[in-house]
This record gives C-alpha cells, sequence and structure tokens, in this order.
C-alpha cells in the first residue's frame, strides 16, 4: 500500500499562512480541525514550523512527528529528523500510514504540493501582513466547503471556511515508498 499525501494549513487574504516565524491568528476552530484530520497520522513539517509551535505543544501528541533540516546534529525530543522531503516521506511510510500530512511551512508545500492528492485549506477572512504564503493551488479543484454558504464565525472573531481540494487531473506515479 502507498500512503498518500495530504497538504493542510490555513491561509489568510493573499494566501498569508505565517509571519515572523508564526500564525498571525487564533482560530481554536482550526487548531482542532488540524488536529482531527491529523490524528494518527505521521506529519512532516520543516524546522522552523516545528520551532514555532510552543515547548508544551512539542511533538504534536498522537501523531509521528518529522522534521526536515538539513542540519544532521540537529535533535529535539518527540522528532524524527530527516535530511529532505523524500527522505522525510520515505520515513513516514515505513508504518503503512493511510495518509501522510505535510504541514508546513511554506517551502515545503511549495514543494511537496506535486505529490499530494489531497489539500486541506482552512480560508480565513481575514488581511494580515505575512511573510510566509501557501503554494500555488492552480490544478486543483475545490470538492467540499464548510459551510457550503458563507462562512463560521470563530470564538475569537474571525470567519473562516474549510475547503477541501483533489489535483484537478491524474497525477503521475509518485516515487515508491
Amino acid at each position: 500500500m502507498t500512503s498518500s499525501i495530504g497538504l493542510i494549513w490555513a491561509e489568510a487574504h493573499d494566501g498569508v499562512i505565517g509571519a515572523q516565524g508564526g500564525m498571525p491568528w487564533h482560530v481554536p476552530e482550526d487548531l482542532a480541525h488540524f488536529k482531527a484530520l491529523t490524528l494518527g497520522a505521521p506529519v512532516v513539517m520543516g524546522r522552523r514550523t516545528w520551532e514555532s509551535f510552543p515547548a508544551r505543544f512539542r511533538p504534536l501528541p498522537g501523531r509521528r512527528n518529522i522534521v526536515i533540516t538539513r542540519q544532521e546534529e540537529w535533535a529535539d525530543t518527540g522528532a524524527e529528523r530527516a535530511g529532505s522531503l523524500e527522505a522525510a516521506l520515505a520515513v513516514a511510510a515505513e508504518s503503512r500510514p493511510e495518509r501522510i500530512w505535510v504541514i508546513g511551512g511554506g517551502r515545503l508545500f511549495r514543494e511537496a504540493i506535486d505529490l499530494a492528492d489531497l489539500l486541506e485549506v482552512t480560508e480565513l477572512d481575514l488581511e494580515v501582513p505575512g511573510d510566509t504564503h501557501a503554494p500555488d493551488r492552480r490544478g486543483w479543484r475545490t470538492t467540499s466547503v464548510d459551510p457550503t454558504e458563507g462562512w463560521h464565525t470563530s470564538r475569537t472573531g474571525i470567519r473562516y471556511r474549510f475547503l477541501r481540494l483533489v489535483p484537478e487531473h491524474e497525477r503521475a506515479a509518485r516515487p515508491p515508498q
């Protein structure tokens, strides 16, 4: 069995997903959605994404945490180091999970999007400055929107909606995992 690869992120207007090493918003409902989708699956992230989590939330519980960094000496409790996306996906696939989640950051999303068969995107109705942006979603089609019309409103007042996207066309075969 080949594990499928999903990317998951939240984005504000203009595709902003981060600013100065963090998320410039707090939407607890999105965090719960992220947890519900990724729990029990391996998560692959860049080192800066790992370091953006408060220490008390590292590693993400109930998930195999694989961190990509070129720093060969890098180590942290609860994380497995990989030197490349290819190596991280191979490590994640060892246990033959149904899905491997790539959870950030921006550069890793751009590298992984052509390998993915699913995008889970939380759109935020929010204008914020940022220095990290989501990958281009051209070539993807939306298969579901929650809510189907309008927006949810977070208890923090931010409007949001969940999108699920799949490739418009069949992807070329991925390397064996």
